[in-house]
């Protein structure tokens, strides 16, 4: 009987494998190239500092492990039966918007980076309104992995958008018009994180964790302009209010609060 359960749906479990190690292959070739896309792609006025890409890090060490739990009946109920195909076809995207943006297609990049988007934003959608956590694997292995990924899929987006169509940093001063886009860029990171902190009673701390820790990065990194500078700090320190709400939730959450709530109307939004 044990053989049948984890050989359930055994061709979209070994095709996971197969692309999540493309996946992050492909993260690696960005990393261990001799000259690194992180210190030598487009410099523009929302480049982060490099460290800011080791998120890509947690999240492939989280989703080795969603490719493991995906064997067990807890993991085989989310990640095969509900995501399904979905997570084949947002690896191979994710390949795909990583090479190309590595050779710095920047235009190409943008494109594929609003289809990862949209990829990781169903995924994110399923997992947290039809599968609320029912263990500690839950939480670790699907749903800590695709906040973290939906949060730092936004931040791409932005960073992504400026590389394609943003001045160069090095050669062009921050004239007016790249300020107010700037200052648009970190207003639209800094209030996705405050929906993350709000959308839901015990707030969604991952995907607001990406997105302030890139905007801290932003504001370590760029120097060339006060403005640019100063804005950065400015909507960092608010998202971390955010993160701040979103971590005070999970606490409540850990001492029982999801269940000692015991209100009617909150109960089909939280699972």
């Amino acid at each position: 009987m044990a053989d049948s359960t984890w050989k359930d749906g055994i061709l979209l479990k070994i095709t996971n494998v197969l692309v999540y190690f493309l996946f992050l292959g492909s993260n690696i070739y960005t990393v261990a190239a001799p000259s690194s896309v992180y210190y030598n792609g487009r410099e523009t006025y929302v480049t982060p500092a490099p460290w800011a890409f080791l998120i890509w890090s947690l999240i492939h060490v989280l989703l080795l492990g969603t490719v493991i739990y995906q064997f067990f009946p807890g993991g085989k109920a989310t990640v095969v039966d509900a995501i399904s195909w979905r997570f084949p076809l947002l690896a191979i995207l994710n390949a795909v918007y990583i090479n190309v943006w590595a050779s710095q297609h920047y235009i190409v990049a943008f494109i594929f980076s609003l289809l990862v988007s949209s990829a990781v934003t169903h995924i994110y959608y399923i997992v947290k309104k039809h599968h609320s956590p029912q263990s500690y694997a839950d939480e670790l292995f699907i749903h800590l992995p695709f906040s973290l990924y939906h949060g730092w899929t936004t931040v791409l987006v932005v960073l992504t958008a400026f590389e394609a169509f943003g001045v160069n940093a090095i050669h062009h001063h921050a004239g007016v018009w790249t300020k107010v886009f700037v200052f648009l860029a970190f207003f639209f990171l800094e209030g996705t994180a405050a929906t993350y902190a709000f959308s839901t009673p015990e707030g969604d701390l991952p995907a607001s964790i990406a997105i302030a820790w890139s905007l801290w990065a932003i504001f370590v990194h760029q120097k060339s302009s006060a403005f640019v500078h100063w804005s950065a700090l400015a909507f960092a320190i608010l998202a971390l209010v955010w993160v701040l709400k979103g971590a005070f939730g999970l606490f409540h959450r850990g001492r029982g609060g999801r269940v000692a709530l015991g209100d009617e109307e909150r109960a089909p939004l939280v699972g």
